[in-house]
Formats: C-alpha cells, sequence, structure tokens
C-alpha cells in the first residue's frame, strides 16, 4: 500500500488572494523562506504552521492541503 502524498494548493491560494510570499509571511508572522519550501513541497508544514498559514488567508486548513492516496 502506497503512503499518501501530501496535495498542497498553498500558492494558488495565495496568488488568488493577491499575496506575495513575503505579504502572507508578514500576515502569518513566518518567514518568507518558509512560506516558499512549504508551497515548493521541501518542507512538510506542521500542524501549527498549516493551521496558521490558513487563518492568515482566511480559509478552511484542506484549502491548502490535501491528501492524495
Amino acid at each position: 500500500m502506497a503512503e499518501p502524498r501530501l496535495v498542497i494548493h498553498l500558492k494558488a491560494v495565495r496568488t488568488a488572494a493577491g499575496l506575495t510570499q513575503q505579504e502572507l509571511a508578514d500576515r502569518a508572522r513566518l518567514s518568507r523562506k518558509t512560506v516558499n519550501t512549504v508551497e515548493n513541497g521541501v518542507f512538510t508544514p506542521s500542524v501549527l504552521v498549516a493551521l496558521t498559514l490558513a487563518r492568515a488567508l482566511n480559509v478552511p486548513l484542506d484549502a491548502l492541503f490535501a491528501l492524495e492516496d
């Protein structure tokens, strides 16, 4: 059985909101590098970081992240 894969929609949601990575980072009180590495799948965010990003974008968590089998 294959492990589920994390699908990241962060960049699409961020750009639809008209925000740069830096603007989102400022809203979420994270570094721009953190936003960048999450968007590019380099870093799997902790629950705290994921919820912080969702709150900063005012969207539910599943709008940003999903599991794909």
